[in-house]
């Protein structure tokens, strides 16, 4: 319990007041847009995914990254053009989630990065396959200050993992958690706050039973059941859980597949964050996977600049009267 409470602490000493008066301005701007019909957008993002580079080790079935299909220009971030971007908006910025594509333990600057936030008083969280968690990297990840790590194991043993994650080690992930809760302990540090995630796909939905157990026995912070996005339409019936329950999608009298729900014209992610690429790219959010919608670079503009940019105000209109037109949003569930 006290451990939980220092991690909750460290989040609510990233805040200041010009982060809580950008909070306000950013959400009073956002409902009015929303009664006005009008891009109505003021603040800066308060969160940002910064992606650390487009590589990965692992050839999971649904990831661009992992099956090599990009149509954009791959490569990895350098530790002073992430300094750049943090030092334009530090000043407003309250949590920093280090990942988007490819996977973060592959830039050899990872843990310089997760410092600069740290000392630029930013809560800061990644993402990860678990593979590179060997007993000095999981130490470097508690001394560096990362606040939060969410760890994907989507299966209970090796035949089941590998179905989705090709390529992995079912053993060597499970190494690398009991690493880094070791080396938490050692350095008697309540962060980082560690989330294993189970996605629930039809490979792995049988075993979902006893995932509840995994907490306990690898003595986590929190485990995350997690609903699979999907886009490939072969990789939709392989893919897609039986139980109706465990499925973000629903079938079509014709056998397609769409999203449950409906999607309503409004985002908050449109005025609360945003995702930058490798290469600097402001994109709308993490469903751009190839960052079709480059709104600018922030490596050369301000995000004054780019949020008022006619492609970035024309995408917030889009969304404000017929989201369900934009590619992108038709496999998100935000706001559903």
């Amino acid at each position: 319990m006290i451990k939980k409470f220092s991690y909750y602490l460290s989040f609510l000493r990233s805040l200041s007041f010009y982060k809580l008066l950008n909070l306000f301005k950013i959400y009073s701007s956002y409902y009015l847009a929303i009664a006005t019909k009008k891009t109505n957008h003021k603040g800066q993002p308060w969160s940002l995914s910064i992606e650390t580079g487009t590589f990965c080790n692992l050839s999971c079935l649904e990831c661009p990254s992992g099956q090599k299909q990009f149509t954009r220009p791959t490569g990895q971030m350098d530790i002073e053009n992430f300094k750049t971007i943090i030092d334009k908006q530090k000043r407003s910025l309250i949590w920093l989630i280090l990942y988007f594509q490819g996977e973060p333990f592959l830039n050899k600057d990872f843990f310089s990065m997760v410092t600069y936030a740290r000392e630029n008083k930013i809560f800061t969280s990644t993402s990860t396959n678990g593979h590179f968690l060997n007993p000095q990297n999981a130490e470097k990840a508690v001394q560096s200050g990362l606040h939060r790590i969410i760890i994907s194991l989507d299966g209970l043993d090796q035949q089941t993992y590998e179905k989705y994650r090709v390529g992995g080690n079912f053993s060597q992930v499970i190494n690398g958690i009991k690493n880094l809760v070791a080396a938490k302990k050692r350095l008697q540090s309540a962060t980082p706050f560690i989330v294993v995630q189970f996605i629930v796909f039809k490979t792995n939905e049988h075993q979902l039973s006893k995932v509840q157990k995994l907490k306990k026995d690898l003595k986590v912070d929190k485990l995350e059941i997690k609903t699979a996005q999907v886009y490939s339409s072969e990789d939709k019936n392989k893919l897609i859980p039986d139980n109706k329950k465990l499925r973000r999608y629903e079938q079509t009298t014709d056998g397609n597949w769409k999203l449950k729900g409906q999607l309503p014209n409004k985002c908050k992610r449109m005025w609360r964050s945003a995702v930058i690429t490798w290469d600097g790219q402001v994109i709308p959010c993490c469903f751009d996977k190839d960052a079709d919608y480059k709104m600018g670079n922030l490596l050369t503009s301000s995000f004054q600049e780019i949020k008022t940019s006619p492609p970035y105000s024309a995408f917030r209109e889009q969304i404000l009267s017929d989201r369900s037109q934009i590619d992108i949003c038709k496999n998100c569930s935000e706001g559903i």
